[in-house]
């Protein structure tokens, strides 16, 4: 496999997936539809297993990390700006999507069945606010609570820096911890292949066309405005803000990118991201070990901001409540101030819940969707992952902190071990 890239075999993978779903479902082979459930399912539990001591020790580096990084307010500031600005784009385009098409007009589903998910703490703002606070700092990390433990890790990230050199030997320690997760993480990465025939290959196998019928409408206007996102918002910015290519933006990109399809974690594909980020587009290392990881918790252009809005215009039609105005604009406010209420790999129902319930929407309505989840879950994770590589590039551009000849450079391998220091950078002209 060493002769094949990175990239070209996650597209081996998931055309076996798809071939072997559809032999699967097509024959009614129970045995390997059930196999390719188990490799899916190794492979998810595999990501996992990395996401505490992954989010809490990335989260504190990255916001330690801000002392190396000169000007350093103003790239933070710069950074949590473009968040919020496409990720304000991104929810404008959703609702015109939804407006267009009106994705719950002539669903024939039987509200009366469906029943409220388990929101317990994010059934609200107060609920999402006091979620967010642990009680105890052993649950936050044995019950896998990735709000918490990213609340725990900016704390005391935050702390290290205002404590200063006393506090270096525990920084120390969070770096290496920080890099041995990262390593062994790479590791099941390099399995993706795999996983990605089994994630795949269950997908088709599982969800035919009876479950999708009627949500059809609902599931294509998802994938449309993040393709929109992805192939016009994205793009545009990159070429008139960034003044980069957009074609070779996503050429460098497009490993995470597809790993975030087929994992549907923006944590577990962290590592790439970041090796993508750094060494493909050139982004300065000392930046970018701030604004990936923080993007990889809050950054959630997919799940936050398009699916969400769609999800509720959905919701809001089938059970027959009328939206105006004010509950359009308040859709757009939810989904750019609770984005980071997606963090990790909790997908998007806590962002869903918080929005139906700040709309008085029937919660529900969250389990009409979860059949489907899986589907739209790609498609947002990728859509997610891509936002948190732009913003860097727009950030490091303006800052001059971009190493242009590696942005337009042929893509790096990034079978091998990390590279050193990449070059210095370009001095920005725009």
């Amino acid at each position: 496999m060493k002769r094949f890239s990175f990239s070209l075999q996650l597209l081996l993978g998931l055309a076996a997936g798809v071939a072997l779903g559809f032999a699967a479902r097509i024959w009614d082979v129970a045995w390997l539809t059930e196999t390719l459930t188990r490799v899916g399912q190794i492979f998810v539990q595999l990501l996992k297993l990395a996401v505490p001591p992954l989010v809490f020790t990335a989260v504190l580096v990255s916001v330690a990390n801000l002392s190396n990084v000169s000007g350093a307010a103003r790239l933070a500031t710069k950074t949590l700006l473009w968040f919020l600005g496409t990720a304000a784009l991104a929810v404008a385009i959703a609702i015109g999507i939804g407006l267009l098409v009106d994705p719950g007009r002539g669903v024939t589903i039987d509200t009366g069945a469906a029943k409220a998910v388990d929101t317990e703490g994010a059934g609200t703002w107060l609920d999402f606010v006091t979620g967010i606070l642990p009680t105890n700092v052993v649950t936050a990390f044995t019950e896998v609570n990735v709000l918490q433990i990213v609340f725990l890790g900016a704390v005391l990230g935050a702390a290290a820096l205002a404590v200063g050199e006393p506090a270096r030997p525990f920084l120390d320690l969070a770096r290496s911890v920080l890099e041995l997760v990262q390593k062994a993480l790479w590791w099941v990465i390099r399995l993706a292949p795999i996983g990605t025939a089994g994630l795949i290959g269950k997908a088709v196998s599982t969800y035919g066309w009876d479950l999708l019928a009627p949500l059809a409408k609902f599931s294509v206007a998802v994938y449309a405005g993040c393709f929109v996102v992805l192939l016009a918002v994205y793009p545009a910015l990159l070429a008139f803000w960034g003044k980069v290519n957009p074609v070779t933006f996503y050429r460098n990109a497009w490993p995470a990118i597809e790993l975030a399809f087929v994992s549907r974690s923006s944590v577990g594909t962290l590592p790439l991201t970041q090796r993508v980020t750094v060494e493909r587009n050139g982004v300065d290392r000392d930046y970018a070990s701030f604004a990936v990881p923080f993007g990889a918790t809050t950054k959630m252009d997919g799940c936050a901001s398009v699916y969400p809005a769609l999800a509720a215009i959905f919701v809001a039609q089938v059970f027959g409540v009328p939206l105006g105005v004010g509950d359009y604009l308040l859709i757009a406010f939810v989904s750019v101030v609770g984005s980071a209420a997606t963090a990790g790999l909790t997908g998007a129902t806590v962002m869903l819940t918080l929005t139906l319930s700040t709309l008085g929407l029937p919660l529900e309505g969250v389990g009409l969707l979860l059949a489907i989840d899986p589907i739209l879950d790609m498609i947002r994770t990728a859509t997610n992952v891509a936002g948190q590589m732009v913003v860097p590039v727009l950030v490091a551009r303006s800052e001059g902190r971009l190493d242009v000849a590696t942005f337009n450079a042929p893509p790096r391998p990034l079978d091998g071990a990390r590279a050193a220091t990449p070059r210095a950078p370009e001095p920005a002209t725009a």
